[in-house]
């Protein structure tokens, strides 16, 4: 139970660590502008990143992702990486990956051909999932955003302090079985390039056998990279899985720490692209559902601008589990999430399922 700073109201579904209810984030938001502040310097100085996004006096300008970073020689971006300076490396990434078997839990599992076998023979090696397959999973050790509900927020440890690796040592990690490539994280929206020239290589290297690639993102990334990326998933037969964490821009200010507006603006121009490849589907989309914050009247604003998008993308909501910096809210109810599908239906998407059920209360 938490107190909110503006209105006072006490409820389980303030989260301590942010201090302010919902409600006062969207209806007062300049009353909640200190708190939020100070939210994300706590939970940003404890890992050694920027407390906000730099914006220094002749810093060279980062245009890798939506922050657009002004920084100086060696000073690190808003994500943690140096850009700019000695310390920078060119062509390489602060990344780990494993081989994860197919089928997997995957945002996408359920509409791609790695969970399904869509797009058989082209884009998957048999008609049903995958089993006797691989993933090779990639994560990203940063991020363009400063979620306080992240579900992976170990990276954070990471600060940029991990040596970097290269495009060919990943390549080299591709097996025979395996049949598609996936960047997460963090996020791969500040090291996009890496993400580009890997998947161009794994695929030279693999032509003419499956090999899918897709990104998972909170989509901030640079729409010139965007499209390219866009293209490589068409191609493969792989998606764009958008982690869409709301749509009202002081939501997003205050349980990420910055603003949603290219990601909204990306998601819109990928959705241009599904058309061209509507099987096995080119854009996905997903929401974390997070108690107080994102619930079934948020979940309908983001399923009416999907829709607006193209009614067929494929949504998943997601089931929040409480850990990071909101370890202090419950988990979602069932009635709560049945109420985001039925709020997720009625804004006239076609395909929407909720993705994790076994974590609801």
């Amino acid at each position: 139970m938490a107190r909110c700073r503006v209105c006072g109201n006490d409820s389980p579904y303030i989260s301590k660590a942010l201090g302010v209810c919902a409600a006062c984030v969207v209806g007062r938001f300049e009353l909640c502008r200190e708190a939020i502040a100070e939210a994300h310097l706590r939970s940003r100085q404890r890992f050694g990143l920027p407390g906000s996004i730099p914006n220094e006096v002749g810093g060279r300008r980062c245009n890798l992702c939506s922050n657009h970073c002004q920084l100086l020689p060696g000073q690190p971006g808003y994500c943690g990486i140096v850009r700019f300076g000695r310390d920078a490396s060119a062509g390489r990434g602060l990344v780990s990956w494993y081989l994860d078997p197919l089928p997997t839990n995957c945002v996408a599992d359920w509409v791609c051909p790695g969970g399904t076998g869509c797009g058989y023979p082209d884009f998957a090696c048999s008609k049903g999932p995958e089993f006797g397959h691989t993933n090779l999973a990639v994560f990203f050790e940063a991020c363009s955003f400063d979620c306080l509900f992240c579900q992976n927020w170990q990276h954070k440890r990471s600060a940029g302090q991990k040596p970097s690796k290269s495009p060919e040592q990943l390549v080299s990690s591709l097996r025979e079985n395996t049949s598609c490539i996936c960047y997460f994280g963090g996020d791969p929206s500040p090291q996009m390039p890496f993400s580009i020239v890997a998947s161009r290589l794994a695929r030279q290297s693999r032509k003419g056998e499956v090999l899918r690639v897709c990104w998972e993102t909170n989509g901030s990334m640079n729409p010139a990279i965007l499209k390219t990326a866009l293209q490589i998933a068409l191609e493969s037969g792989g998606c764009i899985k958008f982690d869409l964490k709301c749509v009202t821009l002081q939501l997003s200010l205050a349980l990420c720490g910055v603003s949603n507006e290219q990601t909204l603006s990306n998601f819109r121009l990928a959705a241009g692209f599904f058309e061209k490849r509507p099987e096995p589907p080119l854009v996905v989309a997903s929401t974390l559902l997070v108690p107080g914050y994102v619930g079934h009247e948020e979940v309908g604003r983001i399923a009416s601008f999907i829709a607006s998008c193209n009614p067929n993308i494929p949504y998943s909501l997601l089931a929040f589990f409480p850990t990071f910096e909101m370890s202090d809210l419950p988990l979602v109810t069932n009635a709560e999430a049945r109420l985001c599908l039925q709020a997720a239906e009625s804004a006239g998407l076609r395909r929407v399922r909720i993705g994790n059920p076994h974590l609801l209360a």
